[in-house]
């Protein structure tokens, strides 16, 4: 992860919050339209980021880009995955919270 820029790794991290989010949370092996169209959101997001690789996270940034029912669901899957994510992905989420 660290051989890629910020953007990219956030990318991933969101792809894998929404995924095991859908997969644990909502038992469904696939992504639901709701959350493969959440992600595709997210990602176009990252990609037109004003900050670039020099970006904060979402939460501590001064512009929000999502709209508030995108950002409503987003939260809802970070707030499930956030404390399950140091069990299932513990050097992913050590990284991410570094900065690295």
């Amino acid at each position: 992860m660290s051989s890629c820029s910020r953007i990219e790794s956030e990318k991933r991290i969101i792809e894998l919050m929404v995924r095991f989010y859908c997969r644990r949370r909502l038992r469904s092996a696939e992504l639901p339209p709701e959350y493969s169209a959440l992600l595709e959101y997210a990602h176009r997001r990252l990609d037109h980021c004003r900050f670039g690789n020099a970006k904060t996270s979402c939460k501590r940034c001064p512009i929000h880009c999502y709209a508030p029912e995108k950002r409503a669901l987003m939260r809802k899957v970070m707030r499930w995955c956030g404390p399950r994510m140091m069990l299932y992905h513990p050097i992913i989420t050590l990284k991410h919270y570094l900065g690295g």
